[in-house]
């Protein structure tokens, strides 16, 4: 079932049932950006078909980063006519090189995606992308006639390659924002993705957040995810610390840290964070996070 909420004029939420996935549409006078294609070429053709039932325009696609839900619909929009698909030059790059292992995350939804056989089974990297490495702030414009979508990263955070998408007080997240959930750290870098949030709250222009799974949200929830994440890392680094003082002992399991996520979210976040210690450079100690700046609200 795909359903379909115009959240201002011009620019709807298209959500779908599998992954809970969230893509958005965004109408111009020449042409429609769409941000997500789905998991494979059943979901990308349902969202497509929501696309057309709403505008002929031809269509641009935003791949918010390289997780398999987020992209793989895109032979579909491909074969639909789309040229232009938007993405971080990191999702390009993350995308050629792990999308066959991508694959077997999709075999029970999308049989053929992860078989790589049938109509629109081609992987589509993005071949428009935004400036830079991704480890900084970056930002490009999509012109769509009429109106514009600003495409924004705010350096690594749920990925090393998360893109937003802006236009008028309405901002597509990805899964830099998680609603019903708690964050997916596999590949992230916490640090980063706790002053991301933050960056993003503090952009005042925008109302209504809208992420890449569950229900849109208001500036209040991000703040919150920012708050809790933050908690969560200076509780392992005080833990941390506690353990390297002499005489000090390390937790024995995640849930001694007393981490605000469940037990399972919790491990997978402490081992994301000892795998980035352990490749930092030798006697490199992990930054610091800043303290947020005063909301404007």
């Amino acid at each position: 079932m795909t359903r379909i909420n115009e959240l201002r004029d011009g620019v709807f939420a298209v959500s779908t049932d599998n992954w809970r996935l969230n893509s958005g549409l965004v109408l111009g006078t020449r042409r429609a950006l769409v941000v997500d294609t789905g998991a494979g070429p059943r979901q990308g053709a349902e969202i497509l078909a929501a696309v057309r039932s709403v505008t002929p325009l031809p269509l641009v696609v935003v791949n918010t980063h390289a997780h398999h839900v987020h992209y793989m619909g895109n032979a579909v929009f491909r074969r639909a006519g789309a040229e232009e698909f938007w993405g971080h030059r990191g999702c390009a790059e993350a995308i050629r090189a792990h999308a066959d292992y991508h694959r077997s995350y999709v075999g029970t939804h999308e049989p053929e995606m992860a078989a790589a056989e049938g109509p629109d089974t081609a992987v589509v990297p993005p071949n428009r992308h935004l400036p830079g490495t991704g480890r900084r702030p970056a930002l490009a414009r999509v012109d769509l006639g009429e109106r514009s979508a600003v495409l924004f990263s705010l350096g690594r955070a749920h990925t090393d390659n998360d893109v937003c998408v802006g236009t008028d007080d309405v901002v597509f997240v990805g899964d830099l924002v998680e609603q019903g959930t708690d964050p997916q750290f596999e590949d992230s870098f916490p640090r980063g993705w706790a002053e991301a949030l933050d960056r993003l709250a503090d952009l005042e222009r925008y109302r209504v957040f809208v992420p890449g799974h569950g229900r849109p949200v208001e500036r209040g929830h991000v703040r919150e995810q920012a708050r809790l994440m933050r908690t969560a890392i200076e509780r392992v680094d005080a833990s941390e610390a506690a353990a390297a003082a002499p005489g000090g002992m390390r937790p024995v399991t995640a849930s001694m840290f007393r981490l605000p996520y469940t037990p399972g979210s919790a491990r997978v976040l402490l081992d994301r964070l000892e795998r980035i210690r352990s490749e930092a450079p030798a006697g490199a100690v992990p930054a610091a996070l800043s303290a947020p700046q005063p909301s404007a609200d």
